[in-house]
């Protein structure tokens, strides 16, 4: 059971929570169709040699399924007055849309010309429809979790925000020659000659603005206690989990001239991409809430030790495959055996020492709570005074706990008494 999650009565401007689901369902189910025919689109667009498919089409896939289905969800089961259920639903629905439109586009105007009706049309709709997309999701990002600013400081951004989105739109809609947005070479059908080019600038505003939302999240979780900051923190894992995936895909291969590592920061990246509204969608019906403290905790050791092991394996090859040609004049599959089991022998050491390294570091308090207690226990074992006891605990609850009063007693044992009495 959720925490604090309860069926609100009413539903959005007069109409019934019933009809709200119904209407938070069928735009979830509406999203899900689009994107299912965006994926049957792309079977057929990969198999004519030489066509593109829509360049963020991964992206669009699983933010428009998990948007979509956590939204009908949050005002289905828990919140149908909640602004954010519903945010969650168009953001999604937008996200099918323009992967759909793009695939659609493509295959009726590249794959197969002529084949499908209206090709130009969805051309032209997915040349301006990703305007609306991001910041939309941008504004999504402002208002988590609860639906308000940060604070009413934050009007400005938002009417900026809003016209931001009106003028990319307008401009996009107009702006002449290639649709710079992941369509390979289709243009815009409706371009006015002499106007610019504006995909790139437009999305690079829009974009702009997330970031800007996204530092307000930052604001949000300085200030924040509580069930909200736990609330951010599901949302900020989601967001370096992405981000770390994109650094991993795009920039990391580059920097190391090693192509073949796109392949592997596009796991991350997805999982990333997943995690977004999953983790919006957990935090908003607080569902396990306060479990995202151990989620961090263990990506961060895992992740620190995953690297450090990678490391250690790479530069062990390197190292000991030199020594062994110095040694043996010749190349031999030794030195990747001797870094296996270098790797195999570190593990559980390596991962102790990470684990204490990051609880000092970012979990002090806990980390210093463990260590009390390891010592009481120590002492317990040891001490034999009842009073010395007695006081080591008050100080151990004191240091540890933290609580505004703490009192001890201690129950007499009644055989004690009785033998006493005799």
């Amino acid at each position: 059971m959720a925490e604090g999650a309860r069926k609100q009565g009413g539903g959005v401007g007069g109409i019934s929570p019933h009809a709200s689901a119904w209407v938070a369902l069928s735009m979830s189910a509406f999203s899900v169709a689009l994107t299912a025919l965006s994926l049957l689109l792309i079977t057929l667009i990969i198999s004519q040699p030489g066509v593109p498919i829509f360049e963020h089409w991964i992206e669009n896939t699983v933010l428009a399924i998990g948007f979509s289905t956590m939204g009908a969800l949050v005002i289905s089961r828990w919140h149908p007055r909640n602004p954010m259920g519903w945010m969650f639903c168009v953001v999604g629905l937008l996200f099918g849309a323009v992967h759909f439109v793009a695939e659609y586009a493509i295959y009726g105007l590249l794959a197969e010309p002529g084949s499908l009706p209206a090709g130009e049309a969805a051309a032209w709709v997915c040349s301006w429809l990703f305007a609306p997309q991001l910041g939309l999701s941008g504004l999504l990002v402002l208002l988590f979790p609860n639906g308000r600013l940060p604070s009413a400081r934050w009007r400005w951004f938002v009417w900026f925000s809003v016209l931001s989105i009106l003028l990319a739109t307008l401009m996009a809609a107009l702006s002449p020659g290639k649709i710079d947005i992941g369509l390979g070479s289709i243009h815009n059908p409706l371009g006015i000659e002499g106007l610019p080019n504006v995909y790139k600038p437009a999305e690079g505003l829009l974009l702009s603005l997330i970031l800007v939302a996204g530092g307000a999240q930052v604001v949000r979780l300085r200030q924040a206690r509580g069930v909200e900051r736990q609330q951010i923190k599901w949302f900020a894992y989601a967001i370096v989990v992405t981000v770390s995936g994109a650094f991993l895909k795009d920039i990391i291969p580059v920097v190391l001239s090693a192509p073949w590592l796109q392949w592997v920061g596009y796991v991350p990246l997805v999982v990333g991409a997943v995690s977004i509204p999953i983790a919006m969608g957990v935090a908003i019906l607080r569902y396990h809430l306060y479990e995202i403290d151990t989620l961090i905790n263990r990506t961060l050791v895992y992740g620190s030790l995953t690297a450090t092991l990678v490391a250690l394996y790479f530069g062990g090859i390197v190292v000991l495959q030199r020594l062994f040609v110095l040694l043996t004049g010749e190349n031999t599959p030794l030195a990747i055996v001797a870094s296996i089991l270098l790797i195999a022998a570190l593990f559980n050491p390596l991962r102790r020492r990470i684990r204490a390294l990051i609880d000092r570091r970012f979990y002090r308090r806990k980390y210093d709570a463990r260590k009390i207690l390891e010592a009481f226990s120590a002492t317990l074992r040891n001490e034999m005074d009842l009073d010395a006891v007695s006081d080591d605990l008050l100080v151990v609850v004191r240091e540890t706990v933290q609580p505004a009063h703490v009192s001890l007693w201690l129950r007499p044992d009644s055989a004690s008494e009785g033998q006493q009495a005799d």
